[in-house]
């Protein structure tokens, strides 16, 4: 082709785009957000909107010692509408190994909790291996105005080591919260390849047997999301009414919420981060959900896990 042939060529496309941009302007339709009462007589929909007309609890918060880094926390949560966040320090592999250890990281979560106790809660953490003081500590951080008991995984959940520390703490109607793994897998068979976990970090056959033998306890699975088979771990617990999932967790897959509402009932899913702020909340909003199962997941399952221990949150939001 010669270089005439070029810049005729040119020429039309460039005659042919201004008038495509021409047309296009007579004929334009409202952007997501943009304002035209002519368009079908609706309002334009704003996503911040609908991302502010429900009320949240994180389920799922992390406490920080570094003042700043709670500030952006606060910052997050103000943007997205978490009106309140459920704090527990991240205890895993070689942390806490001894009492003095774990009474170090309650605290930590005690001074995080005071900084905005209209906004936060505290979930302490204790190690079975130290019963006695783990009941002191128990007794200690409640009194505090502690909400639930987080564990993590230098002990399986089902280890009879924990099941005193189980039986002590069943009396407060609260949550225990605890980091579990479920790999991905393929044919419902977890993968066998090493992903650097613990080997006692607890699995969902773990939460199912304790669950069975705890039916008054109530489990809560942390973060569902986050890469792990979280179709294989809904389908563990179907059959247990007292383990609870909470949907915090990046890079988590479109369908997650809508299929862990549907193995497991509206009222024992709660929104949480894990620090995964925008996945968590946007995660929620485009499922296929009602708007009043949305709310139920946003605010009102934990809320009612609170309130078995009088420690729930108003129903109105301004008191």
């Amino acid at each position: 082709m010669t270089v005439r042939s070029h810049r005729r060529k040119f020429i039309q496309n460039t005659v042919l785009a201004a008038s495509s941009l021409a047309v296009g302007k007579e004929l334009s339709v409202p952007f997501v957000g943009e304002e035209n009462s002519n368009y079908r007589n609706t309002s334009p929909y704003s996503l911040m909107r609908e991302v502010m007309r429900y009320r949240k609890i994180d389920a799922y918060a992390n406490a920080y010692a570094d003042e700043g880094i709670a500030r952006k926390q606060m910052d997050f949560a103000d943007r997205l509408g978490i009106e309140k966040l459920i704090l527990s320090v991240p205890i895993a592999r070689e942390m806490g190994r001894t009492p003095e250890e774990i009474r170090k990281y309650n605290d930590l979560v005690i001074r995080s909790v005071k900084r905005y106790p209209e906004r936060l809660r505290g979930q302490f953490t204790l190690s079975p291996f130290f019963f006695k003081e783990s009941v002191d500590e128990m007794k200690r951080c409640i009194e505090e105005g502690m909400v639930g008991l987080k564990l993590h995984n230098q002990f399986k959940i089902n280890d009879p080591v924990v099941y005193p520390v189980i039986e002590q703490f069943i009396p407060y109607r609260m949550m225990i919260h605890v980091h579990g793994e479920s790999q991905l897998g393929v044919g419902g068979h977890r993968m066998k390849y090493d992903v650097h976990n613990t080997p006692t970090i607890s699995v969902p056959e773990d939460f199912a047997e304790v669950a069975k033998r705890y039916p008054e306890a109530m489990f809560q699975y942390a973060h569902i999301g986050g890469g792990g088979d979280w179709e294989y771990a809904c389908k563990a617990f179907a059959d247990y009414p007292n383990i609870f999932v909470d949907v915090g967790g990046s890079n988590n897959g479109g369908y997650m919420v809508d299929f862990a509402v549907e193995t497991l009932g509206e009222d024992r899913v709660f929104f949480g981060t894990d620090s995964s702020y925008y996945q968590a909340v946007g995660n929620i909003l485009s499922c296929d959900l009602t708007v009043r199962q949305k709310e139920k997941i946003f605010f009102e399952n934990y809320n009612t896990i609170l309130k078995k221990s009088g420690r729930g949150f108003s129903d109105d939001k301004n008191n």
